[in-house]
C-alpha cells in the first residue's frame, strides 16, 4: 500500500480527543460557546431581523402530511436538504438546457439550478427575505423538467390533461414524495412567467431569478460553442449590461434591488428589464429556435412519445406499480411520471433496447 493510501486508511476512526473523537490529529476549532443554536431560538429571530413582509419559518411549516419540526432547522432549510439530496435533483445533471449531452463546460439543468439558487439568494439576502426558502424554491424548480429541455413539455403534453407543465408537474408530482412545505410547493409550481404569481416575496425573486441566470448563461454557453458570437448582442443589451455574464449578472441584481428598495415591491429597474428582455429575445432568434434546435425538438418529441406509449402497454415494466391494465389511463399516466424522470442517456438508451431506434434517430449530440 502506498504512504499516501496508509495515512489516509489509519484516519478510519479518527483521533480520540476525551470523551470525543476529532477529525483531524491537531484539531483545535470549535464555536466558543457550549450551546446550540436551537431552531425556535433561530425562527424567533427570524421576526426581528427579516423583512416585514418576508416568509418566517414556524415549526414544521404547513405541509401535506404533518411532521414534527427538527430542533435545529428550520421547515424551509429541511425542505432545500430534502431537495438537494433527493434523485430527482441529482437527474438533473442529465437533462437538457440548451444541449442534449452537453460537453464538460456547457449547463445541464443542474447547474442552471445553482446558478438560479446563487442569484436569488443574492437579491433575497439584499432585500431581507427568507434565504432557505428562496433557495429550497431555486433547487426545485425545474424538477419536474423532463429529458430533453422544454420539448419534453410539447411531448408530453398530449397525455396530461391541461398539458405537461414542468413547473406544476414538479411541485405537484415529481417532488410530492418529499412533504415539502406548501409555501415551498407554490414558488415552484409558479415560477414561470406564464403561472399565477407565488404567494410569497421569496417565489418572486426566484421567478425572476430563473429567468436572468438562464438568459446569460445560455447565451454564454452559445458563444463558447460558437452558435453566437460577442458582437452579434444588440447595442441596447451590450451598453446596459455589458457582453460578459459576470457583468450581466451584477446588472440585473443591482437593478432587482434597487427597483425594490425604491418601489417596495419585487421587480427590475425599466432601463435593465428592457435590456433582459431584448437579451432574451436574441436567445431565442439565435439559440432556441435555430434549426438545430428545432430539429433537435423533433427528435426528443418524437422519442418520449414513442417510450410514453411503449411503458403504457407494458405497465408491468414501470417500476413502483400496481397492476394496470395495458393502455389504461392510469398506465399512461404512470408511463409519462417515468418517462419524464428520465435523463436524456437513459431515454435514449431505452429507445434503443426497447423500441428498436437506430442511433440516427436519436437527438444530435447523444453520446451513448
Amino acid at each position: 500500500m502506498a504512504e499516501r493510501a496508509e495515512r489516509w486508511a489509519a484516519t478510519m476512526r479518527g483521533h480520540v480527543h476525551g470523551d470525543i473523537l476529532l477529525a483531524h490529529e491537531d484539531s483545535w476549532a470549535g464555536p466558543g460557546h457550549n450551546q446550540t443554536s436551537e431552531r425556535g431560538r433561530r425562527e424567533a429571530q427570524e421576526r426581528s431581523s427579516l423583512a416585514p413582509l418576508a416568509t418566517v419559518a414556524s415549526g414544521a411549516g404547513e405541509r401535506a402530511i404533518e411532521e414534527q419540526p427538527d430542533p435545529y432547522r428550520t421547515c424551509f432549510e429541511r425542505d432545500r436538504d430534502r431537495i438537494l439530496h433527493a434523485s430527482a435533483f441529482r437527474r438533473l445533471s442529465g437533462k437538457t438546457q440548451v444541449f442534449v449531452f452537453p460537453e464538460d463546460h456547457q449547463r445541464t439543468r443542474l447547474t442552471h439550478a445553482l446558478e438560479v439558487a446563487q442569484v436569488a439568494r443574492s437579491v433575497a439576502t439584499a432585500l431581507g427575505l427568507n434565504v432557505a426558502l428562496t433557495e429550497a424554491m431555486a433547487l426545485g424548480h425545474d424538477c419536474g423538467h423532463g429529458p430533453g429541455g422544454h420539448a419534453s413539455e410539447d411531448a408530453l403534453s398530449i397525455y396530461v390533461e391541461g398539458g405537461y407543465d414542468h413547473a406544476v408537474w414538479g411541485a405537484d408530482v415529481t417532488l410530492a414524495p418529499l412533504n415539502l412545505c406548501l409555501v415551498t410547493l407554490d414558488g415552484i409550481r409558479n415560477h414561470s412567467w406564464s403561472r399565477p404569481a407565488p404567494s410569497t416575496p421569496e417565489g418572486e425573486v426566484v421567478s425572476w431569478a430563473d429567468r436572468i441566470a438562464y438568459v446569460c448563461h445560455d447565451y454564454e454557453d452559445a458563444v463558447a460553442t460558437g452558435i453566437v458570437t460577442p458582437e452579434m448582442l444588440p447595442e441596447l443589451v451590450a451598453d446596459r449590461c455589458g457582453r460578459s455574464r459576470s457583468a450581466q449578472l451584477g446588472t440585473f441584481i443591482h437593478a432587482m434591488v434597487q427597483a425594490t428598495a425604491e418601489t417596495g415591491r419585487i421587480g427590475m429597474t425599466r432601463r435593465a428589464a428592457e435590456a433582459l428582455a431584448e437579451f432574451r429575445k436574441f436567445n431565442y432568434e439565435h439559440i432556441y429556435l435555430r434549426p438545430a434546435s428545432r430539429a433537435q425538438a423533433d427528435a426528443v418529441i418524437g422519442l418520449l412519445r414513442a417510450l410514453v406509449e411503449w411503458y403504457a402497454d407494458r405497465p408491468n415494466l414501470l417500476p413502483d406499480t400496481n397492476a394496470l391494465d395495458a393502455g389504461s389511463p392510469e398506465a399512461v399516466t404512470q408511463a409519462v411520471t417515468y418517462v419524464s424522470g428520465m435523463t436524456d442517456r437513459f431515454a435514449c438508451r431505452q429507445a434503443l433496447a426497447h423500441l428498436g431506434w437506430d442511433r440516427d434517430r436519436l437527438p444530435s449530440g447523444i453520446d451513448i
